[in-house]
């Protein structure tokens, strides 16, 4: 009788040591089949994100989502890197950028950009002409008063820059000219001339007024406005030789 219990102890044991075993079992091969799904998933995202072209880059920049050879020097199409996932969301443009505007523009130095070209830096800007006797020199005597009140590590991090609104007047030669007689030429200054419309349509965005009154004279309103480095509208200082105590401020904040 004892011997019995005994066996039918080890019966009962030995049921309950195969079930613990099948689950055990079980759930590894779920997890592996999960590891599995997600090492394939990950290989298909990046298979999505591959992008491929010529090494000799025969069509200029163009490039492929799909293996394969050149079609004019028929050599293989090479990988090229691309941003992760995590850098395009953080490198997105917002509703409220300027960046978003596709006007072209000519700086000082002839040389054909477009806003979103600034990207990256904290920008401070103001709509002049430099033609103007009144108001636009002393925009300038602010914009300069503003830099003379940064800290020189910090000019680097900046962007100043005067955007003309007198496009026909205000060429690439005019306002490198005016940009040395007004002793801003480094390199965190940057003079635009863009297309009557163009000026027109960023004048809209930072709410400056302006209207031309004859050939060589404007009237308008009196603003500098600063950006941050994703081209968001983050303070606006409005009158000639104001107190810049708080443009100041906004500029050192976005900076550091």
């Amino acid at each position: 009788m004892n011997f019995s219990k005994k066996n039918h102890k080890h019966l009962i044991n030995n049921n309950y040591v195969s079930k613990h075993l099948k689950i055990v079992f079980s759930v590894f091969v779920l997890f592996m089949a999960m590891a599995s799904c997600n090492s394939d998933k990950s290989k298909k995202g990046e298979q999505e994100l591959a992008v491929y072209q010529c090494p000799m880059q025969c069509e200029s920049d163009k490039t492929y989502s799909k293996t394969g050879s050149c079609p004019v020097c028929k050599m293989d199409l090479k990988a090229i890197a691309q941003e992760s996932s995590s850098e395009l969301v953080l490198d997105e443009i917002s509703d409220e950028s300027i960046f978003n505007l596709t006007s072209k523009w000519n700086t000082e130095e002839a040389e054909v950009i477009q806003l979103e070209d600034l990207k990256g830096k904290t920008l401070v800007m103001v709509m002049i002409y430099t033609t103007c006797k009144a108001a636009c020199p002393r925009l300038v005597a602010d914009m300069r008063n503003i830099e003379a009140k940064i800290p020189k590590e910090s000019l680097k991090d900046l962007n100043f820059i005067l955007i003309s609104i007198d496009p026909e007047t205000d060429t690439s030669q005019r306002l490198k000219a005016f940009a040395k007689e007004n002793l801003m030429d480094d390199l965190h200054w940057t003079f635009l001339q863009g297309t009557e419309s163009g000026v027109r349509e960023f004048a809209n965005v930072l709410a400056v007024k302006y209207k031309q009154i004859t050939p060589l004279d404007f009237s308008h309103s009196n603003i500098i406005s600063v950006f941050n480095t994703k081209g968001e509208l983050v303070h606006q200082q409005e009158g000639l030789g104001v107190d810049n105590k708080e443009t100041i401020e906004t500029i050192l904040k976005l900076a550091n």
